[in-house]
């Protein structure tokens, strides 16, 4: 199945670029992993997953966590846990009604470069990685169809400074996040966040 449709093409001819797009996914699209894309992945501290609904409606979301939260685990498959969130399931549910996905992987500095990756993903509840990954929910599996490379002129110059607090890792209690203690969400939240809001708070005692 061609990258293209014909709202790609027909902006194509408007502009003189069917030649190098047709060139593009002749050299950069593959269904396989490089080595390259494997170690930029990997190595790789968040990325942006991008779903939609049974209607065609899109959403995007950042994914963050310590490197290594997300990783190639077969020669067209990759695999990131779901952690903690606010609860919507905005993206995980798009997925249970319409697998196709794109993710897309930046790095910032050393180089920057960016993959993206398109593909079908599937929701595992009891997947062996599960225990590898501390505080992970679930696991999400993509079968990777289409990766490639894309042109990083655009990227700025930005340098990570430290990772988040709340990024789940071994050894690593992340923090209660604020908006969970106020008052318009409190007495909504799932039983086990009241359960760590109230062994903070033994005696009643309330700080939202």
């Amino acid at each position: 199945m061609s990258l293209y449709h014909e709202g790609s093409r027909e902006l194509q001819d408007r502009f003189d670029s069917r030649r190098i797009a047709d060139r593009l996914e002749e050299v950069n699209v593959a269904s396989t992993f490089s080595d390259f894309q494997r170690e930029l992945i990997d190595s790789a501290p968040m990325f942006w997953l991008a779903t939609a609904d049974a209607d065609g409606f899109p959403d995007v979301s950042y994914k963050g966590g310590m490197p290594g939260f997300v990783r190639v685990v077969g020669d067209s498959e990759l695999a990131f846990p779901n952690y903690d969130g606010n609860g919507m399931y905005k993206s995980l549910g798009n997925v249970l009604l319409n697998p196709r996905v794109g993710l897309l992987f930046i790095r910032f500095e050393g180089g920057q470069r960016r993959v993206r990756v398109q593909g079908h993903a599937s929701l595992h509840h009891d997947d062996a990685l599960m225990a590898e990954w501390e505080g992970a929910q679930l696991v999400v599996r993509v079968r990777a169809e289409r990766i490639f490379l894309n042109c990083p002129r655009y990227l700025h110059h930005l340098e990570l400074r430290e990772y988040s607090s709340y990024a789940p890792r071994a050894g690593h209690t992340p923090p209660v996040p604020d908006w969970k203690r106020r008052p318009e969400y409190r007495d909504h939240l799932p039983a086990r966040d009241l359960a760590t809001l109230g062994a903070e708070h033994p005696t009643g005692e309330d700080d939202a």
